[in-house]
């Protein structure tokens, strides 16, 4: 799994999703983003890669947010 910054255009990329949300409802963007997951989960392919990101995805949603200014 690569944990290393690895898009060549985040902002780009952050701003054609939101994009994407646009005029969505918040069950349809629900839907959209299962959607992408799972063609994204689909393009790695690797099982065990799979798991890795999975685990990730869930030790960071556990984690404290830092307060606004906070590090």
């Amino acid at each position: 799994m690569i944990t290393t910054p690895n898009l060549t255009d985040p902002d780009g990329f952050f701003a054609a999703l939101m994009a994407l949300h646009e005029g969505l409802s918040d069950a349809e963007s629900r839907r959209l983003d299962a959607r992408l997951v799972l063609l994204l989960a689909n393009q790695i392919g690797d099982p065990a890669v799979l798991a890795d990101v999975l685990a990730a995805a869930r030790r960071a949603s556990a984690a404290p947010e830092l307060a606004p200014g906070a590090g």
